[in-house]
């Protein structure tokens, strides 16, 4: 880690003293050997910046945060019971003491600066993700209350999606790529394009070595049935994807949780790293070991919601001395900080008298807030100034002059995006093939059992009734088979929410790539399936019938995996969505035409009938298969099968087949056909649409179900608090 911070992966040394601040960013250090992205920087006079400043040395701030007054309230529904109160012993919560609103932030101010690292601490529901939150823009703006600026500059939604990064607590990560690969694949996403392959994959090496993950480079992260990285490496890499691009701004929640002391601490230390190297670290944090105290710059507690101290880690001492609660030499100052708080927290009037003590002693701190005379540069000429100095690179495609006022939204093309994101999915999937085989194995195992039963069907009138019954379970199978894909997009959706929270990709190229990376294993599993059983069955049509049932089985799979990848945008739970999954298509099935022909349903029901998704390719094969009027299902004497007449001798049916033909005044022979594919169409009510309209119909229900897909992502996933 030592090393990582000083030597670059070509050998380069980050000069420390370089400038005022500590180690230069990585684009400085890609700079020195060509590295910048093109197109001339407009290069801004770096004096006052470089010293990194403060209002009190006289020096220009180069980036601060302000947030004042921040406010956040939610509403919460009073839950029903039939059991009697218990009567409170405790003292009221006065964020909770309204009927139907809970308070998460009261009148939260402070700021951060670059080069520092912000923590923010506090016990479990105290607000520290709700703040972080705020500040990063994932609470809807209607129900935040305060402001929120950087350099005294309000700080636009766009804008702060380019110049931040954020960090969650969990980390979601692809399981089966590399730590090479997902850095590279983070790089593909966030570099803007005119970086060449060779140049992205230097800053992939540096950042490598930055984070201390040069030896678990070529370690797949892993997953509960993979062994990968170890924990801490497994953040280290989480926070990498979201630094690539050298972000003004990084948010973390949490990000030493669940991690040893020793892990912890190299984190927070890379975390310095990165503030050091010209951005605003803030952090939410439980509870830091003393080795991290050491490493943050600025502490904020919270109680509740309400701010109980704001100020350096070296005033805690003094504050709480004045306070009344002085903390004893040998004892850690956020431990005692913490259980002084939950102490307060449990009598009656809570933490109020520290709240108010406080706001006493926020006017008499000795660091005075910047304000907008402490800002020698506009907020677009600091940003400029920065990308000039290798920050943002993103932000840096159409020039520095110009990536404040007109951010690009997104690094890459739409296609440029489709091609990485189906190139990192069909990596991932390449190295689980275990879960392709068993969907493939399912299919198999289906159409053996199914050609093996059906074994050869003649054109009896037996055989017609069991072609139909056939037809109705091997088309509904292939919707059945695509309910496997649920959880793929359930396991991805975080994934999928961070990255594009931060216009990592457009949610449109995910769908897109999304059916795309599908498409090759659909193809597959429908020819495997046409294979095992259409000859098997003996189904009509030669060739041109083969060729056909195995479009129309495509058709299936991809409305089918279209349907279950819909309502996994929609429903967040796997068992929920088995239940819905199931639930639906039993009703399609049942509204097919199979158990109830089109002719025989209610008014009222009709409607779902030409919604289900089995109607169409159930009436396809049908068609496929009985469409051709010169072929016979029923000759003479075989009229009487499936009747009562079934088991008299051959000999009085034909002469009951003779007299009927008299009365009609027909010749009926045991050789005349009495029944034709076509009547069996008609008799099944299959006479609206042609074969290639349902397969086309089908087709279609795949794509919109695509759309409808790309609508719920585009609402549902906002990832942002209302």
């Amino acid at each position: 880690m030592e090393e990582a911070e000083d030597i670059g992966r070509d050998g380069f040394v980050f000069n420390h003293h370089a400038t005022g601040r500590g180690s230069q960013t990585l684009g400085q250090l890609l700079k020195r050997v060509g590295d910048a992205s093109s197109g001339d920087h407009h290069v801004v006079d770096l004096d006052g910046l470089a010293g990194g400043g403060s209002p009190e040395t006289g020096h220009a701030i180069p980036f601060v945060l302000n947030f004042t007054d921040l406010s956040y309230s939610v509403k919460i529904s009073k839950k029903l019971s039939i059991l009697p109160r218990r009567r409170r012993t405790g003292p009221e919560d006065p964020s909770t003491m309204s009927s139907n609103t809970k308070t998460l932030l009261d009148s939260i101010s402070g700021e951060a600066r670059e080069g520092e690292i912000l923590a923010v601490l506090g016990a479990s529901g105290s607000g520290k993700s709700t703040l972080i939150d705020a500040l990063a823009n994932r609470i809807a703006k209607d129900r935040l209350q305060g402001s929120i600026t950087l350099n005294g500059e309000a700080l636009e939604s766009k804008l702060l999606k380019v110049i931040s990064a954020y960090v969650m607590q969990d980390d979601l990560l692809y399981p089966m790529l590399t730590v090479e690969e997902t850095l590279m694949f983070s790089a593909e996403f966030r570099l803007p394009r005119t970086l060449s392959k060779s140049k992205k994959k230097n800053r992939v090496q540096a950042l490598i070595d930055q984070l201390g993950l040069r030896r678990a480079a070529k370690t797949i992260i892993g997953d509960e049935g993979h062994r990968g990285v170890s924990g801490g490496e497994r953040r280290r890499v989480s926070i990498g994807i979201d630094i690539i691009h050298d972000p003004i701004i990084l948010f973390l929640d949490e990000p030493t949780s669940g991690l040893d002391s020793t892990s912890a601490f190299m984190v927070v230390k890379v975390l310095q790293r990165i503030a050091q190297s010209g951005s605003i670290v803030i952090m939410s944090i439980h509870q830091p070991s003393y080795r991290i105290l050491g490493i943050l710059d600025q502490l904020l507690f919270l109680s509740r919601g309400q701010t109980v101290y704001s100020g350096t880690p070296d005033a805690l001492p003094h504050y709480f001395a004045e306070f009344g609660k002085p903390i004893a030499e040998n004892e850690n100052r956020t431990e005692f900080a913490l259980d002084l708080i939950r102490e307060l927290e449990s009598t009656p009037g809570g933490t109020k008298p520290l709240v108010d003590f406080h706001r006493s002693w926020q006017s008499l701190k000795h660091r005075p807030k910047a304000t907008k005379d402490s800002y020698s540069l506009s907020l677009k000429d600091a940003i400029s100034s920065s990308i000039s100095r290798g920050k943002l690179v993103s932000g840096a495609s159409d020039g520095a002059a110009s990536a404040a006022s007109s951010v690009q939204g997104f690094a890459n093309t739409f296609w440029i995006e489709i091609a990485v994101l189906t190139k990192r999915a069909a990596t991932n999937s390449r190295r689980t093939p275990e879960l392709f085989g068993i969907r493939l194995g399912a299919v198999l195992v289906t159409g053996f059992i199914l050609a093996t039963i059906f074994w050869r069907l003649d054109n009896s009138p037996k055989g017609v009734q069991e072609r139909l019954g056939f037809f109705a379970i091997a088309m509904s199978t292939m919707f059945y088979t695509c309910a496997d894909a649920l959880p793929v997009f359930l396991q991805e959706r975080y994934i999928f929410m961070r990255e594009t929270a931060y216009n990592a990709y457009r949610r449109s190229s995910y769908v897109l790539s999304n059916a795309v990376v599908g498409l090759p294993s659909l193809v597959l599993l429908s020819a495997a399936f046409a294979a095992t059983t259409f000859f098997a069955v003996g189904l009509a049509g030669g060739l041109d019938g083969f060729i056909f049932f195995f479009l129309i089985i495509l058709a299936s799979f991809w409305a089918g995996s279209g349907f279950v990848t819909f309502l996994s945008g929609v429903v967040s739970h796997v068992m929920l969505g088995y239940t819905i999954v199931v639930a639906i298509l039993a009703y399609f099935l049942l509204f097919s035409g199979f158990f109830i022909t089109r002719d025989r349903i209610p008014d009222y029901w009709i409607w779902f009938h030409y919604l289900s998704l089995v109607k169409y390719p159930y009436e396809a094969v049908l068609q496929n298969e009985f469409d051709d009027p010169t072929k016979c299902f029923v000759r003479g004497v075989q009229m009487f099968d499936n009747t009562p007449l079934m088991s008299l001798p051959t000999a009085v049916k034909l002469n009951v087949l003779q007299a009927m033909g008299n009365s009609l005044g027909v010749s009926l022979t045991n050789q005349s056909c009495i029944t034709t594919g076509t009547d069996i169409l008609k008799q099944q009510a299959v006479t609206d649409l042609s074969k290639w309209s349902c397969f086309l119909i089908t087709v279609g229900w795949g794509f919109l179900f695509r759309i409808l897909f790309y609508f719920s992502l585009l609402l549902g996933s906002k990832n942002k608090r209302k």
